[in-house]
């Protein structure tokens, strides 16, 4: 990287850096999830502080990344990260529907971290059930350090899942569309049913559905 582009880079990941810090506070976390769109797969969510310190040039809202920049990104936040990531089945997301699976995942990430933060940044989602103080942000993986961070890690984690899904299932294509509604997922969908990771409240419009063809797990 030639050293104009690294000082562009720089200056863009210390605006987050920035952002994270004007809120004054001894202890940060930024959360966010991925999954919350597809058909198939669980919701993974991600509450990660980060140290600033020694800050990692490259963060920024995993959805402006490359698969192969977010996997690098990825191995270098969790060296110093505190993070906590949390897999919402998809019979939970059945039954209680995305949001509710999402903020319920949010809440669960938070408390998991080694230390408790004094404030959550979360990526657009509010009315958490959590005593942590917290301040919902759109797009605020494109805005705030720690969150952008935790895009990564939530993203980075549901792809390998999903990937390792494929194995089982690979008629789905999981490992290209990592669950989401592409044209081929949809017409696998149609000609040979669903599997049991598929979201039944999700695909109801493509296949017939049985919402109680699979037991519910202990513990959630």
């Amino acid at each position: 990287m030639s050293g104009m582009r690294q000082q562009i880079a720089l200056d863009k990941v210390m605006r987050l850096v920035e952002f994270d810090k004007a809120y004054d506070v001894n202890r940060l976390c930024g959360v966010d999830e991925a999954g919350r769109g597809p058909l198939a797969g669980p919701v993974c969510v991600c509450a990660c502080s980060m140290p600033y310190d020694d800050i990692i040039i490259g963060i920024d809202d995993s959805k402006k990344l490359s698969e192969k920049k977010r996997e690098t990104l990825y191995e270098q936040i969790v060296v110093v990260a505190d993070y906590c990531v949390v897999m919402v089945d998809r019979r939970v997301i059945d039954r209680i529907n995305i949001l509710q699976a999402t903020k319920q995942g949010m809440v669960q990430a938070i408390s998991g971290l080694k230390v408790r933060p004094d404030l959550a940044v979360i990526d657009a989602v509010d009315k958490l059930a959590t005593d942590v103080k917290y301040d919902p942000i759109i797009k605020g993986d494109a805005k705030s350090y720690c969150v952008a961070a935790a895009s990564i890690i939530a993203k980075v984690t549901r792809d390998r899942y999903m990937r390792e899904l494929d194995k089982q299932y690979p008629i789905y294509g999981f490992a290209g569309n990592k669950g989401y509604g592409t044209a081929e997922h949809i017409a696998a969908l149609k000609a040979h049913g669903y599997c049991p990771e598929h979201r039944r409240t999700f695909i109801k419009n493509f296949v017939d559905v049985n919402y109680d063809d699979l037991p519910i797990t202990s513990g959630e």
